[in-house]
């Protein structure tokens, strides 16, 4: 490779860890919604666990396996204003190939709007919607680590306004199945608008390196996950010239943002911790918690306690059907 296209990504790898907020300056953000209940019980993010859940492939398609094979799964979130989010995925093992591939699709309706004039009159209606159909394969290339991919088309409407994107997904996962432990990395969303909402205006797509570790304990039915989300960018904090005080942890009111404090929140914006227990012979009942700092610090409200950034959930398989569930935890 030649020095100054070096230079280039270096330059252009500086700018991305440079950049603060992360969000509004994205299109198609619909891409980082959860996959799952179980997922979203986990924090939001989960790319450390390889086991039989196929809905797993979307967020990480390294962990495509086996045990994944004929797998069908259907997922529906409700939201606030008749604002609704899915996905709905099938995994299948080809054993002459040694590949194991799943196809997908992502949706989210934002419902129902009024079309109004200048003058407030209503003249109609319009709906808005964004759709992304996910195709990926995974195949183990030694003992203990496998190489994935997923391609996903993109479109989304708007009104009158529409765009098609095409991005990909690559990762790589070490997992060492004695000592119950599996590292991961990530590239997801590498990709970019190939038409766009108004006329010369690119968008850019949420692209994020993730990187994460799990390890399940060798004498209680526990595992835990670690993952670092952003690895691309340093900054990802957004700085309100309105706020007099923050809180850090639990509460906690800081009143003089000091270096020490911007530079721990900041660091732990990028974490999510997660937890599963895992009970039966067979694992069929298992309770989840998870905390993500980043969506805490952007979801608590001023003079509020808030339990924003918690999650929790279950779930029970009976036979080959596993039925997941996510509690919303409100302010408190």
């Amino acid at each position: 490779m030649h020095k100054p296209l070096l230079s280039l990504l270096g330059m252009a790898f500086l700018a991305l860890s440079l950049q603060a907020q992360i969000g509004g300056i994205n299109t198609y953000e619909f891409l980082n919604l959860s996959a799952s209940a179980r997922i979203s019980a986990l924090g939001g993010t989960l790319i450390t666990v390889r086991d039989d859940d196929a809905n797993l492939a979307f967020g990480n398609p390294a962990l495509l396996n086996s045990q994944m094979h004929q797998q069908l799964s259907f997922n529906h979130s409700f939201h606030v204003a008749g604002i609704s989010h899915g996905y709905a995925s099938y995994a299948h093992h080809f054993a002459k190939a040694g590949i194991t591939g799943h196809g997908g699709v992502q949706y989210v309706s934002y419902g129902t709007f009024d079309q109004t004039d200048e003058y407030g009159q209503v003249n109609g209606a319009f709906k808005a919607a964004e759709y992304a159909i996910t195709l990926g394969a995974s195949r183990q290339l030694y003992d203990r680590l496998a190489l994935g991919a997923n391609l996903k088309f993109i479109t989304s409407q708007l009104e009158g306004y529409s765009s098609l994107g095409l991005a990909a997904d690559l990762a790589g996962v070490y997992f060492d199945t004695a000592r119950n432990f599996t590292a991961t990395i990530v590239f997801r969303n590498i990709g970019t608008q190939l038409t766009t909402y108004q006329e010369s205006n690119v968008e850019p797509i949420p692209f994020e390196m993730q990187v994460g570790l799990s390890k399940r304990l060798r004498y209680l039915p526990f595992r835990f996950s670690v993952i670092y989300r952003y690895f691309n960018r340093w900054n990802i904090l957004y700085d309100d010239p309105n706020a007099e005080s923050s809180t850090l942890f639990f509460g906690e009111v800081d009143t003089e943002r000091s270096k020490t404090n911007i530079w721990l929140d900041n660091f732990f914006r990028h974490f999510v911790f997660s937890g599963e227990f895992l009970f039966g012979k067979r694992e069929n009942f298992r309770l989840r918690v998870g905390y993500n700092h980043f969506m805490r610090k952007e979801l608590s409200v001023d003079n509020f306690g808030s339990l924003a950034g918690f999650s929790l959930g279950g779930g029970i398989k009976v036979n080959r059907f596993r039925i997941d569930y996510k509690s919303a935890l409100a302010l408190a």
